[in-house]
């Protein structure tokens, strides 16, 4: 299992900072991971779980490894699992 977790950063709702949550395997072990974890289907934005502060340890815990933003868009894009935004036309 590869799921990869970045330091709560993110300024978010109920003012908690954020993490994200991927898979550089698939994205089916990341929603198993998620489910799991406890994390509502709902947290999922086209590949990735964005994750409130709350679960950062606990998703290290369960085998979530931590790993810079910045590494973790880098194997998110080498597993081919990255998908961008549709700009609006």
């Amino acid at each position: 299992m590869t799921v990869l977790i970045d330091q709560p950063n993110w300024p978010g709702p109920r003012g908690l900072l954020w993490s994200h949550l991927v898979s550089d395997a698939s994205l089916e072990e990341l929603h198993a991971f998620a489910a799991g974890l406890g994390v509502p289907r709902r947290a999922f934005d086209r590949d990735h779980y964005d994750v409130p502060e709350t679960v950062y340890d606990r998703a290290v815990e369960l085998g979530a490894e931590p790993v810079s933003s910045q590494t973790l868009v880098k194997r998110l894009i080498a597993a081919g699992l990255r998908r961008r935004r549709r700009v609006a036309s």
